[in-house]
């Protein structure tokens, strides 16, 4: 070697001190926590959920990593997601008010699960969309995640969603706003940016992107961050394979866009939208 040991181990250590991830909140312990509120919404198999000890359980695990995410965010001085409200200024105030959301949580998903059912005709019962479908999956990881955006909580949000997004191939980042009985089919290289807005109903299919057309830059050349940038789909919107949808444009309610549609402006309610293939 050119160096030795000890100055490579020097050099890393002080790379990693420029970085400071050990402040960060941390994935793994994240990861578990939410799959253990997964399985207690909803229990599979054999084993049975002591539903009072996961909750102690994941409440001291999350009050730590949200409370490291807090400290972080106040070192670093970074942008909040959303403004709290006043009584929700502890990470014990933030976690309690993220678990007494699981009720509705649960909710959402089981009409979630309902709109699988009936959008997929392979599909045999609820119950194996829960079990099986990878777009259920991030439907689950982004409702939990989405609760812990809204109320201001840094970091922790995008763990969850980035977990979901290497799991299952779908990227939803945890401020898209979305209404209940979503559907994603297949769901393979799906992104729902940050500012998306889906309203009920909507379904969306393999390969959709409801990405930004373009982002302000400040005065330094960075992003402006979260200025309203991506999709509105209103209600009954169905987005078929391949589709790209950009910038902040509203796609009216029960439109169909077909497949590979390349999309930059908004149409009203009810229209159909297709890719015109050349003549071969």
């Amino acid at each position: 070697m050119s160096v030795s040991l000890e100055e490579l181990a020097a050099r890393l250590t002080e790379g990693a001190q420029e970085l400071r991830l050990e402040h960060l909140p941390r994935p793994g312990v994240v990861h578990e926590a939410v799959e253990r509120l997964r399985s207690l919404l909803f229990p599979a198999g054999d084993a049975e959920t002591n539903a009072l000890a996961v909750l102690r359980e994941v409440r001291a695990e999350m009050v730590v990593q949200v409370g490291r995410a807090l400290d972080f965010a106040r070192a670093r001085a970074l942008p909040q997601t959303s403004q709290p409200h006043p009584r929700y200024d502890t990470p014990e105030a933030l976690v309690d008010a993220w678990l007494e959301r699981l009720p509705q949580v649960r909710r959402m998903l089981e009409l979630d699960a309902q709109a699988a059912y009936g959008g997929d005709p392979a599909a045999t019962s609820p119950e194996e969309v829960v079990c099986c479908y990878p777009g259920f999956l991030a439907i689950a990881y982004h409702r939990l995640a989405h609760e812990l955006y809204r109320l201001g909580v840094p970091l922790v949000p995008r763990a969850i969603s980035e977990r979901a997004h290497s799991l299952t191939g779908i990227d939803i980042h945890p401020g898209a706003r979305i209404g209940e009985r979503f559907f994603i089919d297949h769901g393979t290289g799906i992104v729902v940016g940050e500012t998306a807005v889906l309203g009920r109903g909507v379904s969306l299919y393999q390969g959709v992107t409801l990405g930004a057309k373009k982002f302000e830059l400040d005065a330094r050349g960075n992003p402006v961050k979260g200025v309203p940038r991506h999709p509105i789909l209103e209600d009954g919107v169905i987005v078929y394979a391949g589709a790209t949808i950009l910038g902040r444009v509203t796609i009216g309610r029960g439109s169909v866009i077909g497949g590979n549609v390349w999309l930059t402006e908004s149409v009203p309610p009810g229209s159909k939208i297709t890719h015109s293939s050349e003549k071969i």
